[in-house]
């Protein structure tokens, strides 16, 4: 899709409100962010504003608070972490609305940088109301949105605000859209994909689409353990969907149709206890498998690893989602930080382009320290997903 950018604003923009949207959903602990990846994410898009001289006012949502002023769930504690990252004065408003918020923007300054509370303490936030997005806009000139995670929602300040005001893409957001179109959208093939997690019945609309899209679909963790079952595996007290076993069938008849092969493990690390440092079996998966009614299977075998890591040296592009054991828990997570480090690896020298998003994938690739080497990791979990199903996300279309 076709969508401006900050390249496309005006040549001068001195003194003009920007309103940003942008992603402050961090972690708390003891009213401190724990970790301010996002932060830095959105940090050259306040930078870039700021110094051309627009007056940049930050909108963003926190937790659930579902329409009430939540003290908890305030932005000001992450208004000063910001302020850090940005090593840049960000003043604090306590309405993102009435007569509060205009007084903040009215006495801001070209370069001044303004976070207004959290828009989920009102309930036109997330029902998208007309009205709630009419009184956002009072306070802008211009509307970037640089919040990529909050795209699949269409709510007032991710959706409503960009048919109000010109809209732009900031560069986190840019970066986001452009990293997934070279992906999915305009793919260098083979794209092959890496599926992982516990159940193939919260990814089924994510497995349907990208048999129809990809060249190579490589299934891990307790999905895995569905799909070998439905081929006719007793795979004992392992993580399984019994009732997924005809969907997993489908699914794997759709991707014979499309030319999309399906890579499922053909050995695993197996034990009878769900415990760090486990005593582990390998054993080898195929139809005649018959795993006793104590064993699990936790985790992807060698011959699994060697065969994925061949995969990945025949492939152009991949896309990453969800690990392929209980990666939290040595030695399940053996396959996990293997791959991933042969992935990066293959990224590093430019024989692949590599682009990951998921909470749990992300934390596995900064546990195996190859966060960094893939072309692109994405922050963002509900959007990611709803993109890698094939899904119209409002706040890109709004963009548009």
């Amino acid at each position: 899709m076709t969508f401006k950018t900050l390249d496309d604003l005006p040549e001068d923009i001195a003194g003009k409100r920007a309103l940003v949207r942008v992603d402050l959903n961090v972690p708390m602990a003891d009213g401190l962010v724990t970790d301010k990846t996002r932060l830095t994410r959105i940090a050259p898009t306040i930078e870039e504003l700021s110094a051309k001289g627009a007056k940049v006012i930050l909108l963003a949502h926190f937790g659930r608070p579902k329409g009430k002023e939540v003290e908890e769930m305030s932005l000001r504690p992450v208004a000063l972490a910001l302020e850090e990252v940005l090593d840049h004065r960000v003043d604090f408003g306590s309405n993102c609305i009435g007569d509060i918020a205009l007084k903040e923007v009215e006495e801001m300054a070209s370069g001044d940088v303004v976070l207004l509370e959290n828009t989920r303490f009102h309930a036109g936030e997330e029902n998208n109301d007309p009205e709630f997005a009419k009184q956002l806009a009072i306070n802008g000139d211009i509307y970037v949105n640089d919040a990529f995670s909050a795209a699949h929602r269409a709510h007032a300040s991710t959706e409503g605000l960009a048919h109000l005001l010109p809209a732009y893409a900031g560069r986190t957001m840019q970066a986001e859209l452009e990293a997934l179109n070279s992906a999915l959208g305009n793919p260098t093939r083979p794209l092959g994909a890496v599926v992982g997690g516990a159940k193939v019945s919260t990814k089924i609309d994510l497995l349907e689409n990208l048999v129809s899209k990809i060249d190579v679909l490589i299934i891990g963790g307790g999905m895995a353990n569905t799909f070998i079952a439905a081929n006719g595996a007793q795979m004992g007290a392992s993580l399984q969907e019994a009732d997924m076993h005809d969907k997993a069938r489908a699914i794997m008849a759709e991707a014979a149709k499309n030319d999309c092969r399906i890579i499922l493990p053909i050995d695993g690390r197996v034990t009878t206890e769900f415990a760090a440092n486990a005593p582990v079996e390998i054993v080898d998966f195929d139809e005649n498998t018959k795993l006793r009614d104590e064993q699990m299977s936790l985790d992807a075998g060698d011959k699994a690893i060697k065969n994925v890591i061949a995969e990945f040296e025949q492939l152009n592009t991949l896309i990453w989602n969800g690990p392929f054991g209980v990666f939290e828990m040595p030695p399940f997570d053996t396959a996990t930080m293997a791959t991933a480090k042969a992935a990066a690896e293959l990224t590093k020298t430019g024989r692949l382009v590599s682009v990951a998003g998921g909470g749990d994938t992300v934390s596995a690739l900064n546990q195996a320290g190859v966060a960094d080497d893939f072309t692109y990791i994405s922050t963002a979990g509900g959007a990611f997903l709803e993109w890698m199903e094939g899904k119209e996300l409002p706040g890109v279309k709004a963009l548009g």
